[in-house]
């Protein structure tokens, strides 16, 4: 048993063949040695590189603040501009009776450069309505 915890410290995660009925093992039943018969390889889980890899890869576990896209308006030209020109969205644009009397070009417009924004779900919708199908294998928009 020495030997395997040399051979755990040496390589660690690394297989060492026993019986798999010691404590702290993990066993493996798909080995099958040139007789036929099966063996079960052992990984020892009180090894240190084993514990080290474990607590590493918890404390570098994703959050959900890495997956979700932040909520606040950032604005696509960052340099400074005339105060009379407008710093955030106009709410004119969250009012859906807007949409019906934009054009289609427009529509998609707002559909493709307003990602995951409320007016992207009008503009998808008014597009829908006015006979537009979008094809989610293709990322495309096609007219019945």
């Amino acid at each position: 048993q020495q030997q395997q915890q040399q051979q755990q410290q040496q390589a660690p995660g690394a297989i060492a063949g026993g019986s798999g009925s010691g404590g702290g093992t993990i066993a493996s039943s798909n080995n099958v040695t040139p007789t036929g018969t099966t063996t079960s390889p052992t990984v020892d889980v009180s090894s240190s590189g084993y514990l080290s890899a474990l607590e590493t890869s918890f404390n570098h576990i994703p959050s959900s603040a890495d997956t979700d896209r932040p909520k606040t308006y950032i604005p696509r030209n960052p340099f400074a501009t005339h105060s009379s020109y407008p710093s955030a969205p106009s709410p004119l644009f969250d009012n859906p009776g807007i949409f019906e009397k934009l054009g289609t070009e427009c529509l998609f417009y707002i559909f493709y450069y307003s990602q995951g924004t409320y007016q992207q779900y009008l503009a998808a919708r008014e597009l829908k309505k006015q006979s537009w199908r979008y094809h989610k294998k293709y990322s495309t928009w096609f007219q019945r």
